[in-house]
């Protein structure tokens, strides 16, 4: 973007394209107000006010409207802001778009009335990442944890941080400068005070792998010899008839994948059943899938028929996890007449007995922490700038406990204040800013 575009008037669809009952175009920048006064009748604007009227295109009246007004710095971007509210069908909203970009706005960048939130000061790079994690979380439970990001629970949590490590740069500071006047602190208060300070870093980051599978999600793999009801065990997940199930061995010959939301986005992948020697070419491509798949997943269902027990097939198979994470699920439990292996699941996937109880033991596994006992959600770059803080506040720790000079260890002090600076957009490149709104969508 050329840097005399940074602060024009953009505009876009704020709202999904297509049949709809409200369609909203958004308009930011100095000129808003300038532009909806051309095609609007009825631009007495007051704060906290909404007007009702036509949009205009030369006298031609292309749609009745509500016109939303949020004057500067009272806006989502911090700018003066147009909200135009209009029926939601294709034609009408691109009608209006195109009629406010001929009258002196641009297309908005992906992510830009955001981004300009952000160098607005409206809110910080971790609650405009939050805004983009709302939009594309993958469960209802992800969505609701991001909220927490939004409201400022983890920039107040690192300018915590951030304080105390300024406190006590401070201290280290004046000793250096002004020591007729100031003493350096003692080194017990600095071991103490870098001690506290990684505390609090491991809380925040303490969270950091539950984060990462509720944002990207788990790969679950149903693995097992042929015909142990393993499609079936899929479809009884799913609740729904999504793979093919006969009692011929071997009918899966593909990997089929599907969403399953158990409050974590889990993709569950149905495999083809492995053995020796397949019957053909095309079950032997599904086999090696099979295996792929089983080297790629978080976790792995390894299914065997209750009715018979574990076999010896099955314990080729099963030699193939090594040392993945797996749940041991016996099927067909309606016709098994025993169940005496307790480390087992016994489920029946044809009468959904045990379903629910695997259900509970597979989100348990895939993640043993709620999304709303989290203090604070992070995302992979968040958790980066934390590390290098740690990092370099133990660098200092270990300077304290050798008695090193102050001046030493306040340069690790300063690292870590601009690895903080850098989680929160403080300190900041174009590249890491333009690669993080590059994620949102183009009207947000």
């Amino acid at each position: 973007m050329n840097i005399k575009d940074e602060f024009d008037t953009i505009t876009a669809i704020a709202t999904p394209v297509g049949m709809g009952g409200v369609g909203v175009i958004r308009i930011s920048g100095d000129k808003a107000f300038d532009i909806i006064k051309k095609i609007f009748t009825n631009p007495n604007f007051e704060p906290r006010k909404f007007n009702h009227g036509w949009i205009v295109d030369d006298g031609k009246k292309i749609d009745e409207v509500i016109v939303l007004p949020f004057f500067a710095p009272n806006s989502y971007t911090g700018e003066d802001v147009i909200e135009i509210q209009c029926h939601g069908g294709v034609n009408v909203v691109k009608n209006i778009l195109n009629l406010v970009l001929k009258n002196d706005a641009r297309m908005a960048e992906k992510g830009e009335f955001t981004k300009r939130a952000f160098l607005n000061k409206r809110m910080d790079l971790s609650q405009a990442e939050a805004v983009a994690d709302i939009i594309h979380s993958k469960t209802s439970e992800f969505a609701k944890t991001s909220v927490k990001n939004l409201s400022g629970v983890l920039k107040e949590g690192v300018n915590d941080i951030r304080n105390q490590i300024f406190e006590v740069l401070s201290k280290i500071t004046a000793g250096i400068d002004f020591p007729e006047d100031v003493k350096e602190p003692e080194y017990d208060y600095l071991i103490s005070s870098f001690e506290n300070i990684i505390s609090s870093i491991d809380k925040v980051l303490a969270g950091a792998n539950t984060s990462n599978i509720f944002r990207q999600g788990a790969s679950v793999a149903i693995i097992g010899k042929p015909n142990v009801g393993k499609s079936s065990l899929f479809n009884a997940l799913l609740s729904l008839d999504r793979a093919i199930v006969t009692d011929i061995a071997g009918t899966t010959r593909d990997v089929i994948k599907e969403t399953l939301d158990l409050g974590i986005p889990v993709t569950l992948i149905d495999t083809a059943g492995i053995r020796e020697n397949g019957e053909n070419k095309v079950e032997n491509i599904g086999i090696e899938y099979s295996k792929q798949s089983l080297d790629e997943a978080d976790l792995v269902l390894f299914v065997y028929d209750a009715s018979q027990g574990i076999t010896e097939e099955d314990k080729e198979v099963f030699g193939l996890l090594k040392d993945k994470k797996y749940i041991l699920i016996a099927n067909k439990s309606d016709i098994a007449e025993k169940k005496s292996d307790n480390d087992s699941v016994y489920i029946s996937a044809l009468t959904g007995e045990g379903v629910s109880e695997l259900k509970q033991k597979l989100t348990a596994q895939v993640c043993d922490i709620n999304p709303e006992n989290l203090d604070f959600v992070t995302n992979t770059r968040q958790q980066e700038c934390l590390r290098k803080a740690k990092a370099s506040i133990e660098q200092a720790l270990l300077a304290s406990q050798l008695r090193e000079l102050q001046d030493l260890i306040s340069i690790d002090v300063k690292s870590a204040i601009l690895a903080l600076d850098e989680l929160t957009g403080e300190l900041i490149t174009d590249d890491i800013l333009n690669n993080i709104f590059d994620h949102f969508c183009i009207g947000k």
